[in-house]
């Protein structure tokens, strides 16, 4: 009798456990994904609020989780989504208008500029748009400065003053802590490590500094103009006396139409669209409004697809996510992009400061077959430099903004040393060897003549290929590629001129360049990358669960974890294998 007792409350305990996993993912789901198909019902005489505080990425991703897939995730706040809505937003019956309620936008110079052009489209259907702030940064200006009435408080702060840029240098420093960074470089103008080397800014860096940075400024300068009305030197007056630092200031230097409080601002609404002031006003968040236009903007009868792969972040080897650009994802993207018979030409977005250059290589070449088989066109965000660029090169055409920075066309490496902080500490490093290269690098000692030899070859080698590529790709010779390059960045807007890019322009453009090359009218787009998440390890990382490996390595302890591991994996191989007799470990 007991031993049935027994039986029952186990499989009643199993049963409780059962219920309470089953509502505990069902709990995850609402604090992970619930909220992801929640779509906001938008009332006529509304009112889209242009409210950027959060991060603005080019493409926001989308998630699965393979095993629980209730979790996916597909979320609209990207740079496109936002611009998407604001075109559709122009032919809504119930959006009036836009207010820009924004300060410290959170987004790059070409992306606020892509933004201002959606604004910019959207004045076109006849409705307004209308800006306040209590603080106007210069890109929050800037952006603003396309609002048929701009209004700032009465309290309130303007930034109006030119461009600048501060780079620290750490020489001295190195020395006072006895912690170096062994620097190797090829190119003059390559000067991420300068600060390393230097304790002042060479003039090579100086000077494309200063190129740059006047030639983002006068884009800057050039679309306020238009928008307010203003000539460019009058701007230029504007910035150099600090003309807009007060609101009163701004506003007699028609920077400004109106000064003003919030309560004020919004009356102003009310009366243009025809609200009674005790009436609350209809305001819809552009988070909100781009989740709800995404599905109406489909045209699920269209069979022909565009693919745009985006690559934002740092290139890394390996899988790659929202953040990074890794090999892993960006040549899964390629390679599903190039099989599907749907997606007729490929559009690369790239908005990245470059990276590794084995990864860069390796996407190179997944361009590279891609290509062969359907057009590829790249456009490019805020940055696309060094293996930013490295990855575009080779594309059919490459469209970039008069404001990005792309170039970089050179090669460093960086190797930390900590000989002299550790003698300082009395500590002592003493390597034993079978071979007289063994210790190729070692943080407890400087890299020897020989080892600095090996360690400039390699970066000479990427250098070679990376020019080359570069050649090929831009139908150049070499030796005028490396006339500009050497690690020198150049604006969209110069690029063009030198020939690294072929058009000016955004995503648009780069869309309608791959529509006319691929010789179709009707598409639809299609994103990439898809993003494969592990829960379970997610979980592990942020201390909520554990996995199985970690609950063994708790319970065996490392070295017999280990031992387990071996066991496992000689117990699943089959045939005849060729192995290393024992195992080691040897670094």
């Amino acid at each position: 009798m007991n031993f049935i007792k027994r039986v029952l409350s186990t499989v009643t305990g199993i049963f409780v456990f059962l219920i309470i996993c089953f509502f505990g993912l069902i709990l995850l789901g609402a604090l992970f994904g619930g909220n992801s198909d929640d779509v906001v019902q938008v009332k006529t005489n509304s009112v889209l609020e242009l409210k950027l505080d959060f991060p603005i990425k080019d493409y926001a991703g989308k998630t699965v989780f393979s095993d629980y897939p209730f979790l996916n995730e597909n979320k609209k706040n990207g740079l496109f989504n936002i611009i998407d809505a604001i075109n559709y937003a122009a032919t809504d019956d119930k959006i009036k208008g836009i207010s820009i309620n924004n300060h410290f936008i959170n987004a790059g110079i070409s992306q606020t500029k892509a933004l201002r052009g959606a604004l910019l489209k959207f004045k076109e259907s006849g409705k307004f748009v209308v800006a306040y702030s209590d603080l106007y940064t210069q890109k929050d200006y800037y952006l603003s400065s396309v609002a048929d009435t701009i209004y700032i408080s009465p309290v309130g702060i303007m930034e109006f003053k030119g461009l600048y840029s501060e780079q620290l240098y750490f020489k001295d420093f190195q020395e006072k802590t006895g912690l170096k960074m062994e620097v190797v470089r090829f190119g003059k103008y390559k000067s991420a490590v300068e600060p390393f080397l230097e304790n002042n800014m060479s003039h090579e860096n100086r000077e494309q500094i200063s190129v740059y940075l006047n030639s983002l400024w006068d884009e800057i300068k050039q679309d306020i103009s238009k928008s307010r009305n203003i000539p460019v030197d009058r701007l230029n007056t504007i910035a150099d006396s600090l003309l807009a630092r007060t609101p009163i200031l701004a506003k007699s230097s028609q920077l400004i139409d109106k000064v003003g409080y919030y309560d004020e601002y919004v009356n102003g609404i009310k009366q243009a669209i025809n609200v009674e002031s005790k009436d609350d006003l209809k305001i819809v968040t552009i988070k909100d409004y781009a989740k709800y236009a995404a599905p109406k903007l489909k045209n699920y009868s269209v069979k022909n697809k565009i693919a745009v792969i985006y690559a934002q972040g740092d290139i890394i080897y390996g899988e790659g996510d929202e953040n990074t650009v890794g090999q892993g994802s960006m040549n899964k993207s390629l390679k599903d992009a190039r099989e599907d018979d749907k997606v007729k030409a490929v559009v690369l977005r790239v908005n990245s400061p470059g990276g590794s250059a084995l990864a860069s290589e390796l996407i190179w070449r997944e361009i590279e077959l891609t290509k062969k088989v359907k057009p590829v066109i790249v456009s490019m965000g805020d940055l696309a430099a060094s293996g930013g660029y490295y990855i575009a090169c080779n594309a059919d055409k490459i469209i970039a903004e008069p404001t990005t920075i792309t170039g970089s066309i050179g090669v460093f490496g960086v190797l930390p040393n900590g000989n002299q902080l550790a003698n300082n500490m009395g500590i002592n490093a003493e390597q034993v060897v079978t071979n007289k290269n063994a210790v190729s690098y070692s943080f407890f000692e400087p890299l020897n003549d020989e080892q600095r030899a090996f360690l400039k070859e390699g970066i000479i080698d990427i250098y070679e290929l990376f020019t080359s590529r570069v050649a090929v790709g831009r139908n150049m010779q070499q030796d005028d590629v490396k006339a500009i390059a050497q690690g020198r960045v150049w604006t969209g807007a110069d690029a063009l001129k030198n020939g690294l890019v072929d058009e000016l322009g955004g995503l648009d453009l780069a869309i309608q360049r791959a529509i006319e090359a691929a010789n179709i009218t009707d598409y639809q787009i299609k994103e990439f990358p898809v993003f494969e998440k592990d829960l379970d390890k997610m979980l592990e990382d942020f201390g909520l669960a554990k996995t199985k490996e970690t609950i063994l390595k708790e319970e065996l302890g490392e070295e017999n974890y280990q031992m387990y591991k071996e066991i496992k994996a000689l117990s699943q191989k089959k045939g005849i294998q060729l192995l290393f007799p024992y195992s080691t470990d040897i670094k």
